[in-house]
């Protein structure tokens, strides 16, 4: 029991910053899910330019939850640095999920919902590994200084 207690407290962190990061991911992921079948499915786009649809509004969420909640005790590099960054990162991690996908439609000749969806399920789990590994290594850096548990509360006065 000393030893689970031991590596709980030891990587405490990781596993709090882990498991918002998968709660970010998961509700970005049936975002993105969703949005791929409505215009595919539903409105008749193309599987690929759905699928660059459905991940920028995804990815948008996924910015803000990640920024304001899952990363929030990270250095705040500026908003426009980490917005670029972070969708760059999307951008590169779009790419498993489009040649997941084009791979699936075009070279397999599997066009069906079910083949579409396992493709897109695929490329997700192939880009959310590069995208949990590049956004800690160049979007949302290590704290220089200690953040404090509670940030202070807008309009109050500190004393000094």
């Amino acid at each position: 029991m000393r030893l689970v207690k031991s590596l709980y407290q030891r990587f405490a962190a990781l596993v709090h910053e882990l498991t918002k990061f998968g709660i970010i991911g998961g509700i970005a992921f049936l975002i993105d899910l969703g949005t791929l079948n409505l215009f595919h499915l539903v409105f008749g786009i193309g599987p690929m330019t759905s699928k660059v649809v459905a991940t920028t509004i995804s990815t948008s969420f996924a910015y803000a939850g990640n920024r304001f909640w899952t990363f929030r005790h990270r250095e705040q590099s500026g908003l426009g640095r980490e917005y670029f960054l972070f969708f760059l990162m999307n951008g590169i991690a779009l790419l498993f999920g489009v040649l997941v996908i084009g791979f699936t439609t075009y070279t397999l000749k599997l066009d069906d919902p079910l083949s579409l969806n396992v493709a897109n399920i695929v490329g997700v789990g192939l880009g959310t590994l590069f995208r949990y590994w590049s956004y800690k290594k160049w979007v949302f850096l290590e704290a220089t200084t200690p953040i404090p548990a509670e940030l202070p509360e807008v309009g109050v006065k500190q004393k000094r």
